[in-house]
């Protein structure tokens, strides 16, 4: 009898041993499930927030979270883009230039021309007096260089007249941006 009550206890003893085990694993699970969803739906936001092209298709998670690093170095050279070109504007608003005399910088005009999405951004300011060129001539440079204006814009900023025009490029390899930054720059 006494063996036998032994044997009992020891089968109780084993199933309350395998009941904290089977508990221990079923919590360790609902954890780990639980992370993984919080995983899932933050792999989700961030996805969210990337622009379509980055994002293309189906891809792994290590996939995305690299576009996503892509994306915010993309982001950070566009800002110092920006603010490059904010500061040139600026610059060219007030008439001055660091390296130009002050005499020079009155007559010249200022022409900053870069790539953009759709082709080609010019900024061109000039005195806004007789005798410097009118924006059909720029315009006509333009379209000598193969360039088709799709946006314009202008202001006055202290006695400057400032155009800001937008062109779209047929062969990006024909033009030489620098060439007509100065054409544009020398234009009477």
């Amino acid at each position: 009898m006494d063996d036998c009550r032994e044997k009992r206890r020891r089968c109780t003893k084993l199933r309350v041993s395998t009941d904290n085990n089977d508990m221990e694993k079923m919590m360790h699970r609902e954890i780990e499930r639980q992370r993984r969803q919080e995983m899932a739906s933050l792999y989700a936001s961030l996805r969210s927030l990337l622009p379509l092209h980055f994002i293309q298709g189906k891809r792994s998670t290590s996939d995305q979270v690299n576009e996503a690093v892509n994306y915010i170095t993309y982001l950070e050279k566009k800002i110092k883009e920006l603010s490059l070109r904010r500061d040139e504007l600026m610059l060219l608003s007030r008439g001055t230039r660091l390296d130009d005399s002050k005499d020079e910088m009155e007559t010249m005009n200022h022409v900053v021309v870069r790539q953009c999405l759709v082709g080609v951004e010019i900024v061109f300011s000039s005195r806004s007096c007789r005798g410097q060129p009118r924006l059909s001539s720029v315009l006509q440079v333009l379209s000598e260089n193969g360039l088709c204006l799709l946006n314009s814009t202008s202001s006055i900023v202290d006695d400057r007249l400032i155009y800001t025009l937008q062109a779209e490029v047929n062969d990006s390899n024909l033009i030489d941006l620098s060439e007509l930054e100065e054409r544009l720059t020398r234009m009477k």
